[in-house]
């Protein structure tokens, strides 16, 4: 096994290098900031893999364009910010619904609207839930290290893939704009997934699944097979059906890809929780100062503990609501006013008292800020 390559890099930087490690070969989007450098280095750096970069001319274009790269055949991405992940919304949705493999790095820059263009948030955790309209399924994930970056961005191509599915990685601006050391493994170290192909020799049902799979098998447009794509609710041919049976049967099938496997998906991290009789829940570069403050809260014999979800959609209920019948109270710290806070509520009911720290002002918390409102509430 070789050396690993060790580099100084920022957490966009490292997006795009999980990417390729992913085996990305198509990235389309439109610059925005604080996402910019995630198109500029694979506008470098696809050519080079013989992949494909393309600016479009707008956010929605930028989604709509990495969807035909994914359904020619090719792992694609698309990358944004606040307004145009507003914009993407509605091709979330055909994604979702027509089964279409693809990743959406959103970096949560402040809003509502032009908002704060270049200060951190974490004020689209609802949206990335909620954000297009009907019941769908949704894997969304949020790092908090350039390292995280790195290594969530493969896990999202490996359950985009896996799955069928939209995965949206939501680091916030810290995160995205960060410089950290981090070690770049080996190809032979990581674990990729690539799409299952359909069987040869055996007729091609688009949308039927095999038995022993999760999903349908994928093939390529222009790869010898004929079949529709649509938004509208479809047969397992592809073409549209107006059959409530038919449409009640896709979408309990979408759905259960998801809450069937939680354990496959669903991620988080714990920091000083054995003995904690306060629970902090916080994610992506919240965790880190979060952190800090648990050990300035430690060393004065405050028994604090952190539960971090990694992945924040679907939510970790059962490790939060074990571990809220552990504590007796639980602190939520989150860059917005109040959003993954109120999941948090519905989950723990009244096991622990439950308090919130947020902000949505552009400014990012400093320990102190979690220390006093700790402090508060004991």
């Amino acid at each position: 096994m070789s050396k690993r390559i060790v580099k100084l890099m920022q957490g966009n930087e490292a997006c795009v290098e999980g990417a390729l490690a992913a085996g990305m070969k198509f990235f389309a989007g439109y610059p925005i900031t604080p996402s910019t450098e995630i198109a500029e280095g694979s506008a470098e750096k696809l050519p080079a893999v013989g992949g494909k970069f393309i600016q479009m001319e707008d956010e929605i274009a930028g989604i709509a364009a990495a969807i035909g790269g994914s359904i020619a055949g090719f792992k694609s991405m698309t990358a944004t910010s606040g307004p145009g992940f507003s914009l993407k919304q509605e091709n979330i949705g055909y994604a979702a619904l027509a089964e279409i493999p693809l990743v959406i790095v959103n970096v949560m820059r402040g809003g509502p609207s032009t908002g704060l263009p270049t200060s951190p948030a974490q004020g689209d955790v609802m949206q990335a839930m909620w954000g297009t309209h009907g019941d769908h399924p949704v894997i969304a994930i949020s790092p908090q290290s350039v390292t995280e970056m790195y290594y969530e961005t493969i896990r999202a191509f490996n359950l985009a893939e896996k799955y069928r599915t939209p995965v949206i990685l939501m680091p916030d601006e810290v995160v995205g704009h960060m410089r950290e050391r981090i070690e770049i493994p080996n190809a032979d170290e990581l674990e990729i997934f690539d799409r299952l192909r359909p069987v040869e020799d055996e007729k091609y049902i688009p949308y039927g699944v095999r038995e022993g799979d999760l999903v349908p098998r994928m093939a390529g447009f222009g790869e010898g097979h004929r079949y529709h794509i649509t938004g509208l609710f479809h047969d397992d041919m592809g073409f549209p059906t107006n059959s409530t049976v038919k449409a009640g049967i896709k979408i309990n099938r979408l759905m259960a890809k998801i809450t069937d496997n939680l354990e496959d998906i669903v991620s988080y991290d714990e920091y000083l929780m054995d003995d904690a009789e306060i629970m902090i829940v916080a994610y992506g570069s919240t965790a880190r100062t979060a952190k800090n403050a648990i050990n300035k809260l430690r060393a004065e014999g405050v028994k604090v503990g952190m539960l971090r979800p990694i992945t924040i959609w679907p939510y970790p209920v059962e490790k939060t609501l074990e571990r809220a019948k552990q504590v007796k109270k639980v602190l939520v710290v989150e860059h917005n006013l109040g959003q993954l806070v109120l999941e948090i509520e519905r989950v723990i009911k009244s096991e622990a008292e439950l308090h919130f720290l947020g902000r949505a002002d552009g400014d990012v918390f400093v320990p102190a800020d979690v220390v006093k409102k700790v402090k508060e509430v004991l």
